[in-house]
């Protein structure tokens, strides 16, 4: 009686309602997911790079497999596949490894809310570019808007409320999302601050570009208060190629910072401050007698 019991299979409510195995929850809430039937996030504003960090990352899926479950939903539009909220790179990571699939929840969320969960599953990260991170503000940003608040709070200042930013900070990031793309690499690589590009992206489009290409010409950077002036031109409607041009080339002059510790490498150790002082003043002196004798400006 006991043997014959023991060998009776109940159904699981899977198998009475028919849902196809990979999409049957463990008790957990997690279930693995074939890789090629998950794809990135629309309009997904974070770098999947192979670096070093990925390197890292595919060998510890290799070694103990993915631990932290990715999150995703099903693609309405595309019946039988499902966009990835969070686990972008753990996804990546799981296909250098060699990996069939990988444990996930599937979630069934809005747009709205899967912009949400999937910016705040990635802004934490120290290595974004000012791009990235604007992007991913502006995105969210737009998102809490459409879902309204509940709280009495603008959406630009539940965003900073949650970043652990500023105000102003959440608005000059979301105001980089509006630069030309070639002013925002600069941004990148950290040649035009923040501050300076959130003032230059009120500039029209066609001013931008045409802004840029004078930048490259002249081989400048444009100063805070130069870019406030090319605002304050652009909102008149006077800001033509010539008027870039003046106020680029009629800038604050450029500041020479030389470092002491910098300096004194090149002096024996017993040199004081005012006597290597007057080392530098004679070398200029005579740098320029020579300069403007060749003919230097």
């Amino acid at each position: 009686m006991n043997n014959s019991a023991s060998k009776i299979k109940l159904a699981s409510i899977d198998d009475l309602l028919g849902v196809p195995e990979p999409h049957r929850a463990a008790e957990n809430g997690i279930v693995r997911l074939p890789l090629e039937k998950m794809h990135e996030f629309k309009s997904h504003p974070f770098r999947v790079v192979d670096d070093e960090k990925m390197a890292e990352t595919v060998a510890s899926i290799r070694q103990h497999g993915v631990l932290v479950p990715g999150i995703v939903r099903e693609d309405k539009e595309n019946p039988g596949t499902y966009e990835i909220i969070a686990g972008h790179r753990r996804h990546h990571a799981s296909g250098l490894a060699g990996l069939p699939d990988m444990p996930v929840i599937i979630k069934n969320m809005t747009d709205d809310e899967a912009t949400v969960v999937m910016v705040d599953s990635n802004i934490q990260r120290e290595d974004l570019l000012f791009s990235e991170r604007a992007k991913a503000y502006r995105m969210k940003y737009d998102a809490l808007k459409r879902i309204g608040a509940s709280d009495g709070l603008r959406s630009d200042e539940k965003l900073a409320q949650q970043a652990g930013e500023s105000r102003n900070t959440i608005q000059r990031y979301i105001r980089l999302t509006y630069l030309d793309p070639e002013l925002l690499q600069l941004v990148d690589c950290k040649k035009l601050p923040v501050t300076t590009a959130a003032e230059i992206s009120y500039l029209s489009e066609k001013e931008q570009q045409i802004l840029s290409e004078i930048m490259r010409e002249l081989k400048v950077i444009p100063s805070g208060e130069q870019a406030l002036k090319l605002k304050e031109y652009s909102k008149a409607g006077k800001l033509t190629d010539t008027v870039i041009q003046i106020i680029l080339e009629k800038g604050e002059t450029s500041k020479v910072s030389l470092k002491e510790k910098d300096i004194r490498k090149y002096f024996p150790k017993t040199y004081t401050g005012e006597e290597i002082t007057d080392v530098i003043y004679k070398l200029l002196d005579e740098w320029s007698k020579s300069h403007m004798a060749e003919g230097g400006e």
